[in-house]
């Protein structure tokens, strides 16, 4: 209860700090300010504990300054500015800013990040200073407020857990989420997304985790949480962490990306860049591969054309299978993610509901379809999991998770489990939200790889291809008879279906009138 307490302590301290600047619903739009100053004021105060550390072996902080200065790899991250009493905390030379704070404030980050290499493009691309059409997008009052407020909490090693910390600063990027309107799909995955994905990848120590488009990193940070709870069940201490890999295309979350990484005290390679066109994580020039791949793409992507698909050197859009059309890459991204696993990896991939059904039933070709074929016939597709409406911050629609597993066990081959979990949620202001308890159940079923009546059930090959390769748990799961109402996603997902039946015959149409004519 005490921890729980800390959490939320630490969770208020961190939303008022971010609500000082303006009104709570103008505060998302300062996160690139934000997040950056709770970051350095973590950085600043491990610093400082670790030199008390020195000072309690060389006699005091000035001696152990000093001596950090001539050999910097005593410490974490070196902080380059002092206080001029030594005794006083190295956070102090930035609260104490009272002229040209902005300036000031964006010099001490560069210097931060020229003496920690390992920062470089985090923190010094951030401008305290910036204006927009001659008007400060952030004033010094502003800042001022700011920087107080922040000082109020101590964030060092005695003070607070790396996991608390990192919980509360995975707080402040979803209260981000929830103002950030259709941008907050790009960064943020709801935690019991998260979680559920997590669990059931069942990660083991040393393993390699990769996220092709990471966004703020919390699908990463999730399984390297979810292995530390496993561990510490089992009562072993000592393990191998994870080896996490991520790659995302906005630098804004690229750097929050890595903050979010430090600041809950793991290590990862964050990559920059474009992964369907460039993915930065090879071997030997081809794809790196890795144990698990979590992933929540864009939905619904439509950047992508026959021209990237046939300049691909990596073979993950194979002949047999072929690639979808211009209107969604989502099974684009799931042949990305099949190419990146181990020959015993296994992937939990978030997409949207009509990635499950769209081209079924229609009697023309689809290439969406046919993508989800050829994993369906090929076995790569161990379970899918219908998601609660509402939960996401860019949509209301829900969405589903596909695990693939490239070596089924053999009870589970030419088969798949199907979750229908569209009811397992709690309402939630302004999102709904899935219950801990709704966690576990959903983990467990999938673990077990049990069927629960109107929840779960376990489905042939055969069976899929009777409804022509429709993998939306949906169709196969009812939940109840009595149901006053259909889940709006339900709906949504028949009418997308039925959108793109008429769309095709009238392309159809269309072909047969221009012969004629």
């Amino acid at each position: 209860m005490a921890k729980e307490a800390e959490n939320k302590s630490m969770e208020a301290w961190i939303w008022d700090a971010a609500c000082s600047i303006r009104g709570a619903q103008e505060a998302p739009k300062y996160k690139d300010f934000i997040l950056p100053l709770i970051f350095v004021k973590r950085l600043c105060d491990v610093f400082d504990d670790e030199i008390n550390r020195i000072a309690h072996e060389v006699g005091s902080r000035a001696k152990a300054f000093k001596l950090v200065e001539r050999d910097k790899k005593l410490v974490r991250f070196y902080i380059p500015f002092r206080p001029e009493n030594p005794e006083e905390p190295v956070w102090s030379v930035i609260r104490k800013l009272t002229d040209k704070i902005g300036e000031k404030l964006t010099n001490y980050l560069r210097d931060i990040a020229k003496e920690n290499p390992k920062l470089s493009g985090i923190i010094d691309r951030i401008d305290f200073n910036a204006t927009t059409h001659g008007v400060r997008d952030i004033d010094d009052n502003c800042l001022s407020n700011l920087i107080e407020k922040i000082s109020q909490k101590r964030l060092g090693l005695h003070d607070v857990e790396p996991d608390i910390i990192g919980r509360s600063y995975e707080y402040l990027i979803r209260k981000f989420a929830e103002g950030g309107g259709q941008s907050a799909g790009e960064f943020y995955t709801p935690k019991e997304v998260g979680l559920i994905m997590a669990k059931i990848m069942d990660s083991e120590p040393g393993m390699r985790i990769y996220d092709p488009c990471c966004g703020s990193a919390g699908l990463l940070i999730k399984c390297e949480l979810v292995l530390n709870e496993k561990m510490k069940a089992k009562k072993i201490k000592k393990f191998q962490p994870l080896k996490l890999y991520g790659q995302e295309y906005i630098p804004q979350t690229w750097a929050m990306a890595n903050m979010n990484m430090i600041i809950h005290d793991m290590e990862g390679q964050i990559e920059i860049g474009d992964t369907f066109r460039n993915p930065k994580f090879r071997e030997n020039n081809w794809l790196m591969t890795f144990d698990r791949v979590v992933a929540n793409p864009m939905w619904n992507q439509d950047m992508f054309d026959e021209k990237d698909y046939d300049a691909d050197t990596f073979d993950r859009f194979p002949n047999g299978a072929g690639f979808p059309g211009k209107s969604s890459a989502d099974w684009g991204w799931m042949q990305h993610i099949l190419a990146s696993l181990k020959e015993e990896g296994k992937a939990a991939v978030v997409l949207d509901t009509g990635a499950a059904s769209r081209g079924s039933g229609n009697a023309n070709t689809n290439k969406e379809k046919e993508v989800r074929k050829w994993f369906v016939e090929n076995d790569y597709i161990e379970g899918v999991l219908y998601l609660p409406e509402n939960l996401f911050y860019n949509t209301t629609a829900p969405g589903i998770v596909i695990f693939l597993n490239k070596n089924k066990p053999a009870d589970r081959r030419n088969k798949m489990l199907l979750v229908n979990a569209s009811q397992e949620f709690a309402k939630g202001a302004p999102k709904n939200y899935i219950t801990d308890e709704g966690i576990e159940k959903i983990a467990s079923t999938f673990l077990k790889w049990k069927e629960v009546d109107k929840f779960s059930k376990i489905v042939t090959k055969e069976e899929i291809a009777k409804n022509d390769y429709n993998i939306s748990p949906s169709r196969y799961i009812h939940i109840s008879e009595e149901e006053e109402y259909r889940p709006i996603g339900e709906i949504w997902e028949e009418i997308e279906e039925l959108n793109t039946e008429a769309k095709s015959i009238d392309d159809s149409i269309r072909s047969i009138i221009e012969k004629i004519l």
